[in-house]
């Protein structure tokens, strides 16, 4: 069987070697323009070299070296490194995957903190008083009238007739029960800077500036006014006999050694200050808890031999007034057990302080106090007695 000859005829393009048809003019390709051997007869080609292959252009080369090359991959690395890094820092992505898109961060809101308020406490300088209720007191005879009651629960007669509604004579009979109003509490003094007791003997102590002369010396500034050497040092602060011209020391009088004769009278010390009352408060109410009572106050020195504080407790709602009287060194007392009221009635119990000194002893051998400053201010407390006791339920 005889081979069919295609009767299709190409021809290639001389510049890419793409085939074409017989008749196309221009490459499709690379755009090269020809014409075909039939509209030129003066140009003829033979079948071998149409058959030659034809070769494309080729593109142009660069050639580098091997160092030129390694420096360019380098700069290329080191700037591409450089891209990512900046990218990661402004769009916090992740170092892990330097391709991953950076998340978009929302910006959150952020909270204000809120100042407490500061709880700003009222200034005082007085203890706030608490209003009691008051007292139910039953008339007795010998009571006589409103001013002698008055008179013992140190209030006005006055409040008496107001709180109980009666006539300004202030009718009352034995048996009448009144309502006595809660003694009003003394504002307390502010306490004082009371000097010790070394303090207070040297500013009572008469000294006399002596300007040291030449030729003067510590032995005979002590023989010229009867005062020790020692005391002199003492009270200047000096470390050694010597003293220097021009310069000016105090001689104590007070330190001055008792001269020859009958036996001097002992210097008696100043008075003390009175004592600043501390605990209770005045008009503080004690319950059935409450089975120690301690009383307190500031001191006023260093008391010293033979000094004592005197501690004086009065009962004022009972029938015949009792009185406590104690003496103590140190600046609280507790008021005995004892003391306590025996009925089931709130007891209004009075208290002060004042500093004595032991003048001597009776005959019984127990020593005489004798006031060694002034009396303190009264402050009132009440104390309840036992419980009201119950009815037996037949």
């Amino acid at each position: 069987m005889a081979q069919e000859t295609s009767s299709n005829k190409t021809k290639v393009c001389p510049t890419c070697g793409t085939r074409l048809s017989e008749n196309a003019t221009r490459c499709l390709v690379c755009g090269t323009e020809f014409t075909t051997a039939a509209s030129k007869p003066e140009l003829k080609l033979s079948k071998k070299s149409l058959e030659k292959p034809i070769q494309a252009s080729r593109m142009p080369e660069v050639r580098l070296s091997l160092p030129a090359a390694v420096g360019i991959l380098t700069a290329v690395i080191a700037i591409v490194a450089v891209i990512v890094i900046f990218a990661l820092n402004r769009g916090g992505g992740n170092p892990a995957d330097p391709l991953a898109p950076a998340e978009s961060l929302t910006p959150s809101a952020t909270p204000t903190e809120t100042i407490p308020p500061t709880n700003t406490l009222p200034a005082t300088d007085t203890p706030t008083f608490t209003p009691q209720p008051p007292i139910e007191y039953t008339v007795r005879e010998g009571d006589g009238s409103c001013s002698q009651i008055a008179f013992t629960f140190q209030v006005s007669v006055q409040s008496i007739i107001i709180l109980n509604n009666l006539a300004s004579s202030c009718p009352i009979s034995v048996g009448q029960v009144l309502k006595i109003p809660f003694p009003t509490p003394t504002i307390p003094p502010p306490p004082t800077n009371t000097p010790l007791a070394a303090d207070a003997t040297k500013q009572a102590c008469e000294t006399v500036p002596v300007t040291v002369q030449d030729g003067d010396t510590l032995s005979s500034i002590s023989l010229n006014y009867a005062v020790p050497a020692q005391a002199i040092k003492e009270w200047n602060g000096l470390t050694t006999d010597n003293v220097f011209f021009g310069t000016t020391i105090l001689v104590p009088l007070c330190m001055r050694a008792a001269t020859p004769g009958p036996t001097p009278t002992a210097t008696i010390p100043p008075p003390y200050p009175a004592p600043n009352l501390l605990l209770p408060a005045d008009g503080a109410a004690f319950s059935l808890a409450n089975d120690v009572i301690t009383l307190q106050w500031a001191s006023v020195g260093a008391l010293r031999t033979g000094e004592a504080y005197q501690i004086i407790v009065e009962d004022l709602t009972d029938d015949q007034t009792r009185r406590l009287t104690d003496y103590v060194t140190d600046t609280k007392y507790i008021v005995p057990i004892t003391f306590r009221p025996k009925d089931n009635v709130a007891h209004i119990l009075r208290w002060w302080v004042v500093p004595v000194r032991q003048e001597g002893t009776d005959d019984q051998g127990q020593p005489i106090w004798a006031n060694s400053g002034a009396v303190s201010d009264k402050r009132v407390f009440t104390w309840v007695g036992v419980a009201v006791a119950s009815t037996p339920t037949p």
